[in-house]
């Protein structure tokens, strides 16, 4: 057992090898990609070897790959009424996405606010689809932006069946996939995705760098964010992070090959760590636990426990967990994903995230039932010196 266990894997994962060696290879290579000379064509080998992995992580052709900053400036780009189809030149009116998205799909990227319509979800925190159709109805081009997997929960988003809907009616589908990639099969043409978000450092590659990635050339964003010169085909100006995009591409294709027998891997430790969860705590309450989930993800529960005071308490033990609520200013709020499910207030600012990934162990899963299992009995304690 290692000094520490680490269950952040959801905030961020570590580097895998064949990341860095190919991050390594690509800081030695001097050349701009956009160069015509020697140096510069081997710098763009790298890029367009990268943007070949990553579109076959999630089935899509090499030349619909844009790479960005990050999965957020991938949002922004994608969060935008100008966006035009072959034969439609017209902007989008309305962006509707559902309750539970990420900060950065919730921003809204450039619509205006009077534009921007919520779609609620249910208690097991999956999209309502007859809200969504009603929705959509009342939008003539509108843009929907459906996570594939919580951040938060891990809950599965029925996104092939939202697709079905918003294309009906004329709409364009928008999937966040930065969790969900590399952990549960991606193809674009399943999901029925017209655009889709990739992290390299969410699937072992280097943080800084991520990915839109189009249907097809029948989409066209007619206002990049970043103007400037024609780098990614005119999406996305400015010089390329090479040695990031060619670690990006390594850790795509390790995970595209890895993903099924890693995916029960986990499922199998996710399971273990959930029945010693509850052997522990049997009124702790794992949230989305009727729903499909990625097979790495735990969100949990239990009345009286603050979440701050769970993370803190199981960073002493050497166990690295996250709250389940977002933290601005150094101030945890609660869950805006909890509270579009309709979690009670007692448990809302509760939620502690338990994330795995390929490092995790029989090992590590015991170390989080000892610390937890601490801080229980402190727990139980208290409660008895209260109640006396």
């Amino acid at each position: 057992m290692s000094e520490r266990s680490y269950f952040d894997w959801n905030a961020t994962t570590p580097m895998r090898e064949e990341a860095q060696r190919a991050f390594a290879d690509a800081m030695a290579v001097v050349g701009n990609p956009s160069s015509v000379h020697a140096e510069g064509r081997s710098a763009r080998r790298l890029v367009e070897h990268a943007r070949d992995d990553v579109a076959a992580l999630v089935g899509a052709r090499p030349a619909d790959v844009f790479f960005t900053s990050s999965g957020t400036e991938a949002n922004m780009l994608a969060l935008t009424p100008a966006i035009e189809t072959v034969g439609e030149r017209r902007v989008r009116d309305r962006l509707l996405m559902s309750a539970i998205e990420h900060s950065s799909v919730r921003s809204g990227g450039r619509f205006l606010r009077d534009a921007i319509f919520d779609i609620p979800v249910g208690g097991d925190g999956q999209i309502d689809l007859d809200a969504l159709s009603d929705a959509v109805a009342k939008a003539s081009r509108p843009l929907v932006s459906i996570m594939l997997a919580n951040n938060e929960t891990g809950v599965l988003q029925p996104v092939a069946a939202a697709a079905a809907i918003v294309h009906a009616a004329g709409g364009l589908l928008h999937v966040d996939a930065v969790q969900a990639a590399g952990r549960i099969p991606c193809d674009m043409g399943a999901l029925g995705a017209d655009l889709l978000t990739l992290s390299a450092h969410k699937i072992g590659g280097a943080k800084g760098v991520g990915a839109l990635v189009r249907r097809g050339d029948d989409i066209h964003i007619a206002d990049p964010l970043i103007r400037g010169g024609g780098q990614e085909r005119s999406m996305r100006a400015g010089t390329e992070n090479v040695a990031g995009i060619a670690a990006f591409g390594a850790a795509a294709a390790a995970a595209r090959n890895g993903r099924a027998v890693e995916a029960e891997r986990m499922s199998a430790l996710r399971s273990a760590l959930e029945a010693g969860l509850k052997t522990i705590s049997p009124q702790a309450v794992i949230f989305g636990a009727g729903a499909e989930r990625l097979p790495n993800t735990t969100l949990f529960a239990l009345e009286g426990v603050k979440a701050e005071t769970a993370v803190i308490a199981f960073d002493l033990e050497g166990v690295a967990v996250s709250s389940g609520a977002a933290c601005s200013s150094g101030k945890v709020q609660p869950s805006h994903v909890l509270a579009a499910m309709g979690i009670s207030p007692a448990l809302l600012r509760g939620g502690v995230r338990v994330s795995l990934g390929w490092t995790t162990t029989e090992a590590d899963i015991e170390r989080f039932h000892s610390a937890w299992r601490k801080l229980a009995t402190a727990l139980s304690k208290e409660r008895q010196g209260v109640a006396a």
